[in-house]
């Protein structure tokens, strides 16, 4: 055991202790000496010790006063020892064990850890002396051992247990405090140093929402001066709305989220306004400090330019698709036509050719259409009619949409909530109220994504539900996703690039827009997969009780008539001349999905087509000619008739009406114009 160093207050406690006691010695022989009182024998002390004890008291009680300014282990080793000795020699004197200073002796075993083995080694010393010279006088007995164990020993052993937490001393405590504050101030420095080169904002509120930190960067964001925002509630200077510019509900505001429940929080489409007025966008993050209660640390960032940057490119990409289409919709027309043998003659490695491109043609149609979603879902244009809608018989009406596509494929296509052929089951009943076309565009995605990517084996749809959500999984036995790929999934234009997957063509763009529209409802869209054995995807809405869906249900239908109504009591447009019926191959690159249900709605008046001089008579043909994206209201029906392989059937021009390749095409662009002009229109409505 190493010696104790003890503070300034615990030496002075010591040198007392010890100069009492030895002044006891000096006292007593001197009452002995010059006083007439009878001393006992037991009590008496000898001049040695008198002597020994008024030199340490006086010692003691010199030390006692000046203790802070004398380093304390040596003089207090020194005393304590001549202190040790003399009591030892008092005891011996007085009677051995049953001397009357034998508590004197108690109190020495008692300080001796103190001093480590400076201290203890010479009491055991002593106490070993004593009892051989007890053995060698033939003095020892079982009474004087026991006495001598519990005199010496047993307070030795009480010593090393009260001494070994004993307090540090005053220099080292001091040491420690020193050390700890120049960290401190290191810490706080690098931390200040830190905290002003960020470039982001940086505030720091405790517990009850007021500034205690706001680094440069925030300050020049916000125009508050650090003097200025200090000790003021944060909501007085970071005044943030949500992206229409109204003041967040508390429990969308993330700083006091954090507050309340001590998880961090982010927001990416803030808005905050500056001490000027000014309003800028705001990215931010917010992390707890410490307990719940201690406060938060927000770290905000300028998106102003970058939300501009995001709005032009989404207005481009919008802009292009749309644009783009129409050429598509020409390629592909023209493709149609070289197919058909009827305006066309090639050969069959030529067919082929242009069967790919025709192939090619309706992905790139499609691929401007998921463009077209996208930046409808990132701008907030996308459309949203909320429906009443049983989701297990909507499941189910999509899942049998599908049927075919997946025994085309050898596929079998499983609906669980419907049982099987042998066994049947009733079919639970979860409600929600969301867009119907939205939640279609998803499940129809998700199948047939579990369908392209499924070799062999199955796939499963189910729905299951809670008090509060819908969720419909959809399994499969497929490929699977690999663990480095499952985190990117959902991002925008990310596939995952396998030799499995190679020969399995995508845009990357549905996944993506599967969890936009998901999260526009209020849902969570989640993958579990294991590479290999396949994949299970989960698309959890928000759901409404049979009570609550029943009175929506009844006031959307009363909606859908009024509005019926209003348009039955409109003048109906006036006719228009229509163009001479030609051949043509309904082929949409990205057909509309039908609501579940769908309210009456209002019919548009057509655009107004340009009459094309009427032919000769002539022998009847047969002339089919594909047009993208157009409606049948934007075509006269007429008779289908067989195509030729791969190409959709087509209606013919009428009997008796003969059309050359240059009309053909002519009407084929009015066609196309005509279709545009529906979109337009259906956009502006």
């Amino acid at each position: 055991m190493t010696p104790i160093r003890l503070s300034t207050s615990w030496y002075r406690r010591l040198y007392v202790a010890v100069g009492l006691m030895s002044l006891t010695y000096a006292v007593i022989y001197g009452l002995e000496v010059t006083s007439t009182l009878a001393i006992p024998a037991g009590v008496s002390v000898p001049l040695l010790a008198a002597i020994t004890g008024g030199i340490t008291a006086v010692a003691s009680i010199f030390l006692a006063i000046f203790a802070h300014k004398i380093s304390g282990f040596i003089p207090s080793l020194s005393v304590y020892l001549v202190f040790a000795l003399t009591t030892a020699f008092v005891v011996q004197q007085s009677g051995g064990i049953d001397s009357f200073y034998l508590v004197f002796w108690v109190i020495a075993a008692v300080f001796a850890p103190v001093f480590g083995a400076y201290g203890w080694v010479p009491i055991l010393a002593l106490t070993g002396g004593y009892v051989a010279g007890l053995y060698v006088g033939n003095q020892l007995s079982i009474e004087s051992g026991i006495l001598t164990f519990l005199s010496s020993i047993l307070p030795l052993a009480a010593g090393l247990i009260v001494w070994r937490d004993a307090p540090e001393s005053d220099e080292h405590a001091a040491k420690s405090v020193k050390n700890l504050a120049s960290q401190l101030s290191e810490v706080a420095t690098t931390s200040e140093i830190v905290i002003n080169a960020i470039g982001d904002g940086v505030i720091a509120v405790d517990g009850k929402g007021v500034i205690q930190l706001i680094n440069p960067a925030g300050q020049e964001l916000l125009g508050w001066g650090k003097q200025d925002a200090l000790m003021l509630s944060y909501k007085s200077i970071l005044k943030l709305a949500d992206e229409n510019n109204t003041d967040l509900d508390p429990s969308k505001d993330p700083i006091q989220q954090v507050l309340n429940t001590n998880q961090e929080a982010r927001g990416n489409k803030l808005v905050a306004v500056t001490q000027s007025g000014k309003k800028i966008s705001l990215s931010i993050v917010v992390s707890p400090i410490g307990d719940p209660g201690s406060g938060a640390i927000a770290v905000f960032r300028d998106t102003t330019n970058e939300r501009a940057e995001e709005r032009e490119q989404a207005e481009f990409i919008s802009t292009a698709s749309h644009e783009m289409r129409t050429p598509v919709a020409s390629i592909e027309g023209y493709l149609g036509l070289a197919l058909n043998p009827n305006t066309a003659t090639i050969d069959t490695r030529a067919h082929d050719y242009i069967i790919k491109a025709h192939e090619a043609a309706q992905h790139l149609g499609r691929l401007f259409q998921d463009l077209l979603d996208v930046s409808k879902s990132e701008d907030g244009r996308m459309s949203n009619l909320p429906r009443v809608v049983d989701i297990t018989a909507f499941t189910q009406t999509i899942t049998q949409g599908l049927q075919q596509k997946a025994a085309d494929k050898g596929l079998s296509l499983n609906f669980v909530p419907a049982g099987s052929d042998t066994v049947k089951k009733i079919m639970p009943v979860y409600f929600v109220n969301l867009d119907n076309d939205h939640i279609r565009e998803v499940l129809d995605n998700l199948i047939e994504n579990a369908i392209k990517y499924t070799p062999k084996g199955e796939v499963s749809i189910d729905v299951t539900g809670t008090d509060d959500t819908v969720t419909v999984s959809i399994k499969d036995t497929g490929l699977g996703i690999p663990p480095e790929d499952l985190p990117h999934l959902f991002q925008k234009f990310y596939r995952v690039e396998n030799i499995d997957r190679q020969q399995i063509g995508g845009t990357g763009l549905g996944l993506y827009l599967c969890r936009r529209l998901v999260e526009a409802m209020q849902g969570r869209l989640w993958v579990e997969s294991v590479f290999g054995q396949g994949s299970t995807f989960f698309v959890e809405l928000p759901r409404v009780d049979t009570q609550e869906a029943t009175r929506l249900k009844d006031e959307q239908d009363r909606q859908a008539a009024q509005a019926a109504a209003q348009a039955a009591a409109q003048p109906a447009p006036q006719p228009v001349a229509a163009t001479p019926p030609i051949a043509t191959t309904m082929t949409p690159a990205a057909p509309a999905p039908q609501p579940y249900t769908q309210p009456p709605v209002a019919p548009a008046p057509q655009p107004v087509a340009t009459p094309t001089a009427p032919q000769q008579p002539s022998a009847p043909t047969q002339i089919p000619v594909t047009v993208v994206q157009s409606t049948p209201a934007a075509v006269p029906q007429a008779q289908d008739t067989p195509a030729a392989p791969g190409v959709r059937p087509a209606t013919t021009v009428p009997r008796g009406e003969s059309l050359t390749r240059e009309q053909i095409a002519e009407r084929v662009r009015q066609l196309e114009e005509m279709a545009r002009q529906q979109r337009e229109q259906a956009g502006q409505r």
